[in-house]
């Protein structure tokens, strides 16, 4: 049986890499199709658009192999009209995650919203990849090498399938939120000016302070970047609820630095108080690549380093 099985796909060599290209793009795509706190695409259709961009991803990278063998250039073409397409479903995602963020009592921000589009345009290179590993190693090779070459290449996407988080750049503690006065801190870091005496009792009693100290200088420039700071208010925000309604500044969730230190006070009113919660949820928040700073990587602080 196993040998027939051998004979068939070597008869068939270009149709079998075609079909192992699509299987391990498409679990490729569902390896990578999460509905989490972020709430999308949590919707049945949103996942259906995903799924069905998928496959197509993955057929596109599986017929790229036997064209080029075939010397069939012009069919490589439909790789960059590809390309288009997916920059378009992150124009999409965008403009959707956009108009959805104007309804939020938290907003992401512009910056995770840009963050959030990228990696749907990503995902479907991840499944051109897998999908192009694996029937490049069943026409190079044998079907045998292309599945242990599809199956590396899921590997790969697991790996690939998120970036670093902010626990990579900062320490976490808890801080100690204080009103004295109007004035409104998180350990020695304030965040703003509190009026009324009962949005000060509000918070005395139901306010939760986070500090965040950058390990190094690009964490320091990083944790101060607007977006960045939005996106950890919209994180312990959406997972730990948010008591506030429109109209409520004072009660509003804010992120302000310590000038001199670097340090970042973070202060919300969420419904679940649990200190070891918003630990760990400030731990994963998703470092932003537009965010990200290396101010150390630049040419003149490598020359004083040098010189140093």
């Amino acid at each position: 049986m196993l040998q027939q099985v051998n004979e068939y796909f070597e008869q068939h060599k270009m149709v079998a890499s075609v079909l192992f290209g699509i299987f391990f793009g498409v679990t490729a795509r569902f390896m990578l199709l999460r509905s989490d706190y972020r709430q999308y695409p949590a919707y049945p259709h949103g996942q259906i658009i995903h799924i069905s961009l998928g496959v197509i991803a993955s057929a596109l990278g599986a017929v790229a192999v036997p064209a080029l063998y075939q010397k069939n250039l012009t069919a490589l073409t439909f790789l960059t009209v590809a390309a288009q397409q997916f920059r378009d479903v992150r124009n999409m995602e965008r403009e959707s995650l956009t108009k959805m963020d104007s309804m939020e009592l938290v907003s992401r921000g512009t910056s995770y919203i840009e963050g959030i589009a990228m990696v749907f345009e990503g995902r479907n290179y991840l499944v051109i990849m897998a999908a192009l590993a694996a029937s490049l190693f069943t026409v190079a090779f044998n079907v045998w090498i292309g599945l242990v070459g599809g199956l590396l290449s899921l590997v790969a996407v697991w790996k690939l399938r998120s970036g670093k988080s902010l626990n990579h750049i900062a320490n976490i503690h808890a801080a100690n939120v204080r009103v004295d006065g109007p004035d409104l801190y998180v350990d020695d870091i304030y965040i703003m000016n509190v009026g009324l005496e009962s949005d000060q009792q509000y918070i005395r009693e139901r306010g939760l302070g986070l500090v965040l100290e950058p390990k190094n200088a690009n964490g320091r420039v990083t944790l101060s970047n607007l977006g960045q700071r939005q996106a950890i208010l919209y994180d312990l925000s959406t997972i730990l609820g948010v008591l506030r309604d429109t109209g409520e500044p004072a009660l509003l969730p804010m992120a302000k630095l310590h000038l001199d230190s670097g340090r970042l006070g973070v202060f919300i009113l969420p419904h679940d108080k649990d200190m070891s919660k918003a630990l760990e949820i400030a731990s994963r928040v998703p470092l932003l690549e537009s965010a990200v700073r290396m101010p150390s990587k630049a040419g003149v602080n490598q020359e004083a380093k040098d010189n140093g």
